[in-house]
């Protein structure tokens, strides 16, 4: 088993990225907050893979993994352990409370929810205030 993250706002936050225009959370992150291990989470995503399609996760090119490791958000490539990443949006989040059906996966996947909630309301408010300092201007 992977090792359980806190449930706290700042966990989450910190690892959801912006990729391909999408925000997104990486398998290897979502199974630490979840408790499983990695392989177990891509398992039950290949079992039931009509429950994801492109817009729900996808799997990060070599490309994207390479700016993963640029940017430091990764140590190495070698923390993928072999695999490419797949990268889960909001709607994805969402539907691993349906193959990872435990009370750790429903409590942590309602966090995520929340967190997902609060970054479009803050990206309003911004943009509200970017059109705002455009007028005035």
């Amino acid at each position: 088993m992977s090792k359980l993250i806190p449930i706290r706002e700042e966990n989450i936050a910190s690892h959801i990225y912006l990729i391909r225009g999408e925000k997104v959370m990486l398998d290897y992150d979502l199974a630490m907050l979840y408790g499983v291990e990695t392989r177990a989470l891509k398992q039950a995503v290949k079992r039931n893979v009509k429950r994801f399609p492109d817009d729900f996760m996808f799997v990060l090119t070599l490309n994207e993994a390479d700016n993963l490791v640029s940017q430091n958000v990764i140590p190495s490539k070698s923390y993928f352990g072999g695999a490419l990443p797949m990268a889960f949006t909001e709607q994805g989040v969402a539907m691993l409370s349906s193959v990872l059906n435990s009370e750790n996966a429903i409590q942590v996947n309602i966090s995520i929810m929340r967190i997902f909630t609060k970054l479009r309301s803050f990206l309003l408010l911004e943009s509200q205030l970017n059109n705002r300092i455009d007028k005035l201007e």
